[in-house]
Formats: structure tokens, C-alpha cells, sequence
């Protein structure tokens, strides 16, 4: 009888959570960072765009620049609630900003670009979101410029609810101890005589360095703590239904407030084998749905106009979870597309900065400069 086995799995599961807790604050400190660097350049990007594909442009870099979908559906909920932006002009910049938050699971998926196995599995967590909501826009946003039902039925929607003042949102005890921290070292590099660019390239560097000391810490803890009877029990529990693991990532994004966090912590877990990608991809598509709170707790503090385009937002995620995830042929198709391409990744890093600088920047960057 092996009595040595309790007591050495306690500190690897307090080591776990301190890891997972680190993870979010070395999150936080790449958000902030970004921040420094362009958050008033993120407003600027909503102001004065007309055409649906820039503004769709326009939602992805300004989320990629503040490395947060909260931050920026809450500007255009504020812009909208303002009556600076329509709502059928915001609709394409909520949008866009589904798809630049998919960045950061990205930068977590390069943790592990040191072990290939890993890497791949890594990879594919990664871009797996990227490929559901880039099949979403596809669909949807025509579909919006032909008829503008999106927007359209948000109105009408409004139209019957008594809305008015303004409401306290929800405060996630987790993500105040993150900010706590990660603005305790804020603190310390400005009290060292940082400020501006340096400050923002130094959160920028500790946060990466973090990113990747915790993650690999992490994917060799979760092959430890979690025997497999444990992998098998979790993936057949969450296989069974899929209802559950969408309400799991949607629970955990509001609790949180961040759809970010929700799907990088999911690419450990598939990097070490603990969960498969099927399994996984369910609670990141909660994830879409949970991070809708964000725009109505935004809403409160606004008009009726405000309240439509979080519904716009809510609707959106809603439509492309009912089009995609009940139907298997649909469903596979960005589980196949992410995993063909991190096939090629492994083979290739440099297919990885490609795909970023294409994906999030030029191409945003083009469809601005053309329309």
C-alpha cells in the first residue's frame, strides 16, 4: 500500500493552480501592455469607417492591438451607445473583433513550439477558433449586408424592452486578484523609472517570458496530475454532450469575463493530451457565447442603442454556434482546417509568423487601405 501518493499529488495540484494563476496575470500583463502601446489608436480605427469589410478590418486590429474582445466591444458598444457609430455599421466591427481575440491562443500555443508532438496539438487548440469564426464572418456578414437582419432584429428586440440607467456589472474575484498583481508589477517598473514604450515593451517581455515559463510548466504537470483514467473520463464526459461543454465555456467566460482566457487555458490541456480537439472545441464556442456579457454589462451604462448592438453580438455568436456545432460535416471542417495547418506548421515555423502577420495584420491592413 503506497502511502506516498496523496501527499505528492497535493503540491502538484497547489503547483497547478499557482501556474494557472500566473498564466492569467502573465494574459493580463500582455493586455496591458498593448494597451500602452494602442489603445487610443484602437478607438481612432472605428471613427469614420463606412464600409462593411472595413469595419470588419478594423474590429480585428483593433482587438488585436488591445489583445482583447471585451475592450473593444465595449468601445463600440459606447461608440454606438453615443450615437458616433450606427449599429448596421458596427455589426462588422463586432465581428472582426470575434476573430482578433483568437490571437492570443496563438501567442499561448508557441509554449510549447519546442516539443513538435506538442506543438502540433498546441497549434491546432489554436486556430481551431480562428477557423470557426472565420467560417461564421463568411456566412453571416453577407448575409447581414443583404438584408441587415442581424441589426434589424436587435431593433426590433430593443424596441420591447423597458431599458434605462445605468447598472453595476458583475465583479469576477479572479480576474481582480489577476489585475491586483499585474498591477503591482506595472507599479514596480514605473517606481524603476519606466514609463511609455519602455514600460510597454518591458510588461510586453515579462509577460511573454511568463506565457511561456507557465505553460510549460503546466503541460508537464497535467501529464502528471491527471493519470489516464482521468484523460479518458474527462474526454467521454464532455463527448456525451456537447450542451455541456458549450455551457462549461460559457459559464467560465462570464465568470471571468474573458473569452481570451477561457480558450488559452483550453491549449494546454490539448498540448499535454488531456483533452482531445473534438472535446475542447465545444467549450471554446461557450467561450463565443460567454464573452457576450461583456457588451450588455457595457450596454447598461448607454441608450437602447447601446443594448442593440450587444444583441447583435449575442445573436451572432448564438447563429454561428446553431449553424455549425449541431451538424457533424459542418463541425469537422475547422477541426480539419486547423489541424492541416498545424501539420504544416511543425514542419515550418515560419508558417506560424506568416499566418499571424497575414491573418490579423495585412489583410486588415489592405481591406483599410482599399476601402
Amino acid at each position: 500500500m503506497e502511502r506516498t501518493k496523496p501527499p505528492a499529488l497535493l503540491p502538484r495540484l497547489l503547483a497547478l493552480l499557482w501556474l494557472l494563476f500566473l498564466f492569467l496575470v502573465s494574459i493580463k500583463l500582455l493586455e496591458s501592455s498593448i494597451k500602452l502601446m494602442g489603445e487610443d489608436a484602437a478607438q481612432d480605427l472605428f471613427l469614420g469607417i463606412a464600409h462593411p469589410l472595413a469595419g470588419l478590418a478594423a474590429g480585428i486590429l483593433a482587438t488585436v492591438l488591445v489583445q482583447s474582445s471585451s475592450v473593444s466591444t465595449s468601445t463600440i458598444v459606447a461608440l454606438v451607445g453615443s450615437g458616433t457609430v450606427t449599429v448596421e455599421t458596427a455589426v462588422p466591427m463586432i465581428m472582426g473583433a470575434n476573430i482578433g481575440t483568437t490571437i492570443t491562443n496563438t501567442l499561448v500555443s508557441l509554449g510549447a513550439i519546442a516539443r513538435r508532438s506538442d506543438f502540433r496539438r498546441a497549434f491546432a487548440a489554436a486556430t481551431v477558433h480562428d477557423f470557426f469564426n472565420l467560417m461564421a464572418v463568411a456566412v453571416l456578414l453577407p448575409l447581414q449586408i443583404m438584408t441587415g437582419f442581424l441589426s434589424k432584429t436587435a431593433v426590433a428586440i430593443a424596441g420591447q424592452v423597458n431599458f434605462g440607467g445605468e447598472g453595476d456589472s458583475f465583479k469576477s474575484p479572479l480576474k481582480t486578484a489577476v489585475k491586483t498583481v499585474a498591477g503591482w508589477v506595472q507599479s514596480c517598473l514605473e517606481t524603476i523609472g519606466l514609463s511609455g514604450g519602455w514600460e510597454a515593451f518591458a510588461m510586453l517581455a515579462i509577460g511573454l517570458g511568463l506565457i511561456f515559463l507557465s505553460l510549460t510548466t503546466i503541460t508537464n504537470l497535467m501529464k502528471v496530475v491527471i493519470a489516464d483514467r482521468a484523460e479518458k473520463a474527462m474526454n467521454r464526459a464532455l463527448k456525451k454532450s456537447g450542451l455541456i461543454a458549450i455551457g462549461i465555456g460559457a459559464v467560465l467566460t462570464i465568470a471571468v469575463q474573458s473569452s481570451s482566457i477561457t480558450t488559452s487555458l483550453l491549449v494546454p490541456l490539448c498540448s499535454s493530451g488531456v483533452l482531445t480537439l473534438e472535446n475542447a472545441f465545444p467549450v471554446m464556442l461557450g467561450a463565443n457565447i460567454g464573452t457576450t456579457i461583456t457588451a450588455f454589462l457595457a450596454s447598461l451604462a448607454t441608450d437602447r442603442h447601446g443594448l442593440e448592438i450587444a444583441l447583435v453580438h449575442m445573436m451572432f455568436n448564438l447563429i454561428a454556434v446553431g449553424m455549425t456545432y449541431p451538424i457533424a460535416a459542418v463541425r469537422r471542417i475547422p477541426i480539419r482546417m486547423a489541424r492541416t495547418l498545424a501539420i504544416i506548421a511543425v514542419r515550418n515555423k515560419m508558417i506560424v509568423a506568416g499566418y499571424v502577420m497575414v491573418t490579423f495584420v495585412l489583410i486588415p491592413l489592405l481591406l483599410l487601405a482599399l476601402l
